[in-house]
């Protein structure tokens, strides 16, 4: 009974202990293979029978530490790690998973694998050598990877004879390369793994050494804080429905804390709901976090399906079709522009182009380089576009909603890994879409048998295209409408195209995003050219927030047919008209892209005209604009 007990209560620690994953990495012979095998081996964490096979490996020869980790016959025969090394120890204090990645420039992308979840990477640095090309490429992606603590342990300090000026040395050295990569938390243990000092132990080598051993150190570093707890994101990877009284969501819980009673939005429907409760295993919950994997059951019956996103009303992640990230590219074919592949991104797999790839990145020097694509191992910043919005954050805020791999669609084999960066797209059109619209705009406007002189004659006007652009409720709209009029009782033959119309159909399948913004009003445009061309009058209302889109819109549709109005209300007086609530809800945080509040309006300086309807009428301002026009 008393060794039931006994065992009953081992399993129970065990469950309660914390877990640390971190990976190894540096250049080829630096011993990161060894100083594992001394973790291991000095902790009393080598099952005998491994041992057993070990020293029956060596022979009469001492064993060999490394082999613990180099399990490959082309490993051991070589001397080198080759494939990502995975080995589970435990203390009294914490259980530890061990990622022992390759250091050979070849297998980069084997590196990059290892350290992807790792929440602290070990840096081996050969004391002989100090830091090299191969440690500065390593470190440059471990902090590419947004590993929050990194350890430098400097290597073979017996082979130096453990001088405490060598330690400083390369401790320096690497602290000003470090300077540049935004490391949070740096730490440097002098070690010999071959003899075992500063590994488990202290030993008597280096007593000018005042610092914790390894093991201890890795013991006692503290990682909780780096779990984002404050951001609900639970991906929907399952509907689970047993029978008809029962509907939940199954998934993990990617960041935050989700609790029994809370209000959630689910995306993309934005539909709100109260968690009714939650599901695991061992029964219901009060209270799930990342990274548990629970069953959401909702108050609501909502259409629910994978690749959905519960998250907090208040607290939603970037919704976008247009994505930037750094990628690490493992395909043998390269990564080129144009070349469409498979996004995974939490539980969602969406299609997605190659818009460009704006530089790769020497890892050795960190300079970057001017490339149009990315061959296998490299690294380099792509922008790209996505058949279908993704629920995503910078991967420096959020690790597991910042993350994506990209799939190829003929083998179906991952070829890359990314990470999204927090940066805007640009809100440009792209200069190959701008310039090949007027180009082809130039070849196609006189197609018609019918001349531009023959329909000015017959319709008795002269077409052109007259843009509104102000602020939300400024009253464009109003504006637009009244104009209409007076030019249809004067016989004028006019049309008037806003945002929200445009956005009911055409425009149907963009979001608010500024790149997206920019492809909505650059389609308005493409409109605005062909009624033009038709001999009609077209009365634009777009907010149209950026003077550069603004000025391509001017070019699609030609400097003489384009005639700009500011339409120049205050914000404050916007605001207190605006009857969507779109104004409260951006200063609330609920909505990321309205102009005057998320990002700026950019007033025009090239308008043929400006009004005000704050200080007098719409009808005057409609007035205005029409005399203007005759």
């Amino acid at each position: 009974m008393s060794t039931e007990i006994n065992i009953k209560q081992f399993f129970e620690n065990e469950e309660r202990k914390g877990l640390l994953r971190f990976s190894t990495a540096g250049s080829v012979d630096d011993g990161k293979s060894t100083l594992i095998g001394r973790l291991l081996h000095d902790s009393k964490s080598i099952y005998e029978d491994l041992l057993a096979s070990l020293k029956a490996y060596a022979g009469s020869s001492e064993i060999d530490l490394a082999h613990l980790t180099d399990g490959l016959k082309a490993e051991r025969e070589q001397g080198i790690t080759i494939d990502v090394a995975y080995r589970y120890f435990s203390t009294p204090k914490r259980k530890f998973i061990i990622a022992d990645t390759p250091g050979h420039e070849q297998y980069t992308r084997n590196m990059a694998t290892g350290a992807s979840t790792a929440d602290l990477a070990v840096v081996l640095i050969d004391a002989r050598n100090g830091v090299i090309i191969q440690s500065k490429r390593h470190s440059f992606i471990s902090s590419l990877l947004g590993i929050p603590h990194m350890v430098v342990a400097v290597n073979k300090m017996d082979l130096v004879g453990y001088a405490e000026s060598r330690f400083d040395e390369i401790k320096k050295d690497f602290t000003d390369f470090s300077a540049r990569l935004g490391i949070r938390d740096l730490h440097f243990i002098p070690v010999s793994a071959l003899k075992g000092d500063n590994v488990v132990e202290k030993g008597d080598n280096m007593p000018w050494y005042k610092g914790a051993p390894l093991l201890e150190y890795l013991e006692n570093v503290h990682i909780a804080s780096d779990r984002n707890l404050i951001d609900l994101r639970f991906p929907v990877q399952y509907v689970l429905r047993p029978d008809l009284s029962f509907r939940g969501y199954c998934g993990q819980v990617s960041s935050g804390v989700i609790k029994k009673g809370d209000k959630v939005k689910i995306l993309p429907s934005g539909k709100e709901t109260r968690v009714k409760s939650i599901v695991s295993f061992d029964g219901e919950l009060g209270y799930a976090f990342a990274p548990q994997s629970v069953t959401v059951v909702l108050e609501d019956e909502i259409d629910i399906s994978r690749g959905d996103m519960i998250v907090h009303p208040h607290n939603i992640p970037h919704i976008n079709r247009h994505l930037e990230g750094m990628v690490v590219w493992m395909g043998q074919e390269p990564l080129a522009v144009g070349h469409e592949y498979l996004i995974k991104h939490t539980t969602r797999h969406v299609r997605a182009k190659i818009d460009e790839i704006r530089y790769k990145v020497d890892v050795n020097t960190l300079h970057r380089i001017p490339s149009g694509q990315l061959a296998l191992n490299e690294i380099g910043r792509v922008v790209f576009t996505c058949r279908q919005p993704i629920y995503h954050d910078p991967y420096i805020k959020n690790r597991s909603t910042g993350n994506f791999i990209v799939i190829d669609l003929v083998t179906n084999s991952t070829v890359g890994a990314g990470m999204i960066l927090d940066r805007e797209p640009s809100d440009k059109l792209p200069v190959n879409i701008t310039t090949e619209t007027s180009r082809q705009s130039k070849r196609a406007r006189f197609a018609s048998d019918i001349t531009p002189e023959e329909r000015e004659k017959k319709y008795a006007q002269k077409p052109a295209t007259i843009w509104l652009t102000g602020l939300v409720s400024s009253g464009k709209r109003e504006i637009a409408q009244i104009l209409e009029k007076k030019i249809f009782d004067n016989g004028g033959i006019c049309v008037v195209l806003d945002g929200s119309r445009l956005r009911a159909g055409i425009s149907s399948g963009l979001d608010f995003s500024n790149i997206d913004t920019a492809e909505h009003l650059r389609r308005a445009a493409e409109i605005c050219r062909l009624l033009n061309d038709s001999g009609l009058i077209v009365i634009c209302s777009f907010v149209s927030p950026s003077k550069s889109v603004r000025a391509q819109i001017a070019d699609i549709i030609g400097e003489e047919k384009y005639c700009e109005i500011l339409v120049d209300s205050s914000l404050e007086w916007c605001a207190s008209r605006d009857e969507t609530d779109l104004y409260k809800k951006a200063k609330a945080g609920e909505i990321d892209f309205l102009a005057g509040v998320s990002f700026p309006y950019e007033k025009s300086e090239s308008a043929k005209l400006a009004v005000n309807p704050e200080k007098s009428s719409f009808e005057d301002c409609a007035n205005k604009i029409f005399n203007s026009l005759r």
